[in-house]
């Protein structure tokens, strides 16, 4: 595999799992948000092992479209908890 291709997976995976992990404080706050939080354990070894992973380009793109999906099942749970709290504070 060429250098730059190696190089470009290796940036687009880690732009997939700095998204997700930056959602870690809004997950707190979901009712099962800690089930997800438990599997960032894991994303974070990932990441700090992803530059010695041999990635094809399959690989990045089932990696970017999980990302997505993950990201839109995220949508409503997260936009509900925000609702919530910005009802509690008019309540307070």
């Amino acid at each position: 595999m060429p250098e730059s291709s190696s190089v470009n997976h290796l940036v687009r995976i880690t732009n997939c799992l700095q998204t997700i992990l930056e959602l870690e404080p809004q997950l707190e706050k979901l009712e099962h948000g800690n089930s997800l939080l438990d599997e960032f354990a894991v994303l974070k070894s990932f990441l700090e092992k992803i530059d010695k992973v041999d990635l094809s380009e399959a690989d990045v793109e089932r990696i970017e479209t999980a990302t997505v999906n993950f990201l839109k099942e995220l949508q409503a749970p997260l936009a509900q908890a925000k609702a919530r709290a910005k009802k509690k504070r008019r309540l307070q």
